[in-house]
């Protein structure tokens, strides 16, 4: 199933997509499907069900602004990076890999969008003058 969106791009963004198109002789709707796809990484069902942070208590966000992994999935993480650097890193624990890259991207997302919130809030001073 498609669901049929419009959206306007700048003209330079378009002839890009339009010349990628042409030389990969692929049409620029598919050229384009196939960037937003992999530009916008995949959300666990979990995140879904997380309040938006503009809509939580400014005690809330503060507290999200220092939002870090689980020490343990910290741990599991940094062994499995470790393993893929060295070409250790065996087929069984890629999946695992895969969803704690996931997992911390997610909170890296999440502690970015609370840190935006408080700064817009006046909670805290912006990170750079």
């Amino acid at each position: 199933m498609s669901t049929q969106v419009t959206l306007t791009l700048p003209d330079e963004i378009y002839r890009q997509a339009l010349r990628f198109a042409h030389l990969a002789n692929r049409d620029v709707t598919s050229v384009l499907t196939d960037s937003i796809l992999r530009s916008i990484p995949a959300v666990r069902e979990e995140a879904l069900a997380l309040a938006p942070v503009s809509s939580l208590a400014d005690d809330e966000v503060i507290a999200l602004t220092q939002l870090q992994m689980e020490p343990d999935q910290d741990r599991q993480l940094s062994l499995l990076l470790d393993r893929q650097q060295d070409g250790s890193l065996l087929e069984s624990e890629r999946l695992d890999l895969q969803n704690l890259m996931q997992i911390y991207q997610e909170g890296l997302l999440r502690k970015a969008t609370a840190l935006s919130e408080a700064v817009e809030r006046g909670l805290i001073e912006p990170l750079s003058h």
